[in-house]
């Protein structure tokens, strides 16, 4: 690639991870664009390529493959690519009660959200602090903030990305390298049909926001240097209140919000 700035965004294929895509390429960044889907990326590499003019590459990586990282670092390395900026977008969810969803897919869930979040982070900080320059977006979500009933083990792996953010971006201060924590709330997406909670009262409320609002965010917020971006004025103020209420009251706030709505009727 080019000389110039290179970001590398995993889950780029489809919602935040492709409108975040789209964003970079609208301020000048070549792109190093990664999904499970060939066919996918390949289409959407060309288009911004073709709307931007920027380079766009299309890498076809499965991180729930613990050696999904390591290839991708290799990748880069035997191409000669060196990333300025890295966003850790790739996650989904598991909805239902934790005694009966699939424990495979939780660990799948896991290895996605969390394992290669680290891992990929890990690969590529060595060089970001050898230029003394870098940027890393790590999509977290405002379920980071409380324990989340019937996503058990996914408000779990939100909660673990934002902390290892926040400590990650004091650990890197004075470095030239900087990292976010982007906590959007529900978004419009196709992460609620993946995660089967499309019946939700969560998912069927007032609050959902658009994909393109939320990456425009976060990728203001990286560029800016902040720690923590919440998308939504009203996901802010829902944020800075959880700390001051009872452990339980906001468990069993989010319990309700997780339950299936009842049906609606004919309009």
């Amino acid at each position: 690639m080019a000389a110039g700035r290179t970001a590398l965004i995993t889950g780029a294929s489809s919602g935040i991870g492709l409108d975040l895509a789209s964003v970079f390429a609208a301020d000048r960044w070549d792109l190093i664009l990664v999904a499970r889907s060939e066919a996918k990326l390949r289409e959407t590499a060309e288009g911004l390529e073709r709307r931007f003019g920027i380079e766009a590459r299309a890498l076809r990586a499965d991180l729930s493959d613990p050696g999904a990282p390591r290839a991708i670092a290799g990748w880069l390395r035997d191409h000669g690519v060196r990333v300025e900026a890295l966003v850790n977008n790739a996650g989904f969810g598991v909805y239902g009660p934790f005694a009966k969803t699939d424990i495979e897919a939780e660990l799948n869930m896991i290895q996605v959200n969390v394992t290669a979040l680290v891992h990929l982070t890990k690969r590529l900080l060595g060089d970001m602090l050898e230029r003394g320059r870098g940027r890393i977006l790590n999509v977290a979500s405002t379920a980071a903030f409380q324990p989340g009933p019937l996503m058990a083990v996914y408000y779990a792996t939100k909660s673990f990305v934002l902390s290892f953010s926040e400590a990650l971006a004091c650990e890197l201060e004075g470095s030239g390298v900087a990292v976010t924590a982007l906590c959007p709330g529900p978004t419009q997406t196709g992460f609620q049909t993946g995660a089967d909670m499309q019946a939700s009262r969560l998912v069927r409320g007032p609050l959902m926001m658009d994909s393109l609002s939320v990456a425009r965010a976060g990728y203001e917020g990286l560029m800016r240097g902040k720690t923590l971006v919440i998308p939504g004025l009203t996901n802010r103020l829902m944020a800075g209140v959880v700390p001051f209420m009872r452990r339980r009251t906001v468990t069993r706030f989010v319990r309700r919000a997780m339950s299936p709505a009842a049906p609606r009727g004919p309009s």
